[in-house]
């Protein structure tokens, strides 16, 4: 049991790492143009907020036996850090004001859970406190693909939800999920992120021949489908389809 234990840790270590990096190609294109075009930054604010939370969960004093989830996560946050550092930098004023503020409201939270755990509560409550906000906003940050999925619907099209994403949500989802359960600890197991990973499969299965998309780049295909689509250009391509 132990070894299957960490053996899916490890495997739900490599999945959310392959998430972690998918954006590399998008932030690469944004430095390229010094410009965040119509890519949001709210979901990598969110994700970030995500990781230092599951981190600071996964620490020996706050719950034993999940240093995996501290290994992973504590990557995640740096990654995510020169994410919004870049969008914080590029971004235009108005979308930049509203990084700086979700950042300042990340830290806030974050410190705040911290402080209470470590000084106003301990062992059980302790654990029970930082397990509730993890899963929390681990919810929040999964349920931000949303809007693309609502998109491949109202278009019939798959060319804002690139398959290998999706996949590898599903993937880690269930990696976790499972490691989740082999230890016991309610607030590891990844349910939604399972869940969310499937549905977005089937929509993709469903929705993959219909449409008149163009044929994805190389880019496009990794891109992690959280820009903002032109909604102009999904009405000319959609229109064929009676959509």
């Amino acid at each position: 049991m132990d070894v299957l234990h960490f053996i899916f840790g490890v495997f739900g270590n490599a999945f959310a790492l392959f998430l972690f990096l998918a954006p590399t190609i998008t932030f690469r294109r944004i430095l390229k143009n010094k410009s965040t075009e119509q890519f949001s930054g709210i979901p990598y604010v969110m994700t970030l907020l995500n990781c230092l939370l599951s981190a600071w969960y996964g620490l020996p004093f706050v719950s034993p036996n999940n240093i995996l989830v501290s290994t992973i996560n504590g990557t995640g946050a740096a990654i995510e850090s020169i994410y919004v550092l870049a969008f914080i930098i590029f971004a235009p004023k108005r979308e930049k004001a509203k990084i700086l503020g979700l950042f300042a409201f990340v830290l806030t939270v974050f410190a705040a859970v911290a402080l209470v755990s470590l000084f106003a509560l301990d062992h059980k409550p302790r654990k029970l406190f930082c397990g509730l906000a993890a899963t929390i906003f681990s919810i929040i940050m999964y349920a931000s693909p949303l809007s693309i999925m609502r998109t491949v619907i109202k278009t019939k099209s798959v060319e804002f939800m690139p398959f290998f994403l999706s996949l590898f949500v599903f993937l880690c989802g269930t990696s976790w999920f499972i490691y989740g359960l082999l230890g016991g600890d309610p607030f590891v197991p990844n349910g939604f992120g399972c869940g969310l990973g499937a549905t977005q499969l089937i929509l993709y299965f469903i929705y993959r021949d219909k449409g008149t998309s163009k044929q994805a780049t190389p880019e496009e295909s990794l891109e992690m489908g959280l820009s903002k689509p032109d909604k102009t250009k999904s009405n000319k391509e959609s229109n064929p389809n009676g959509a």
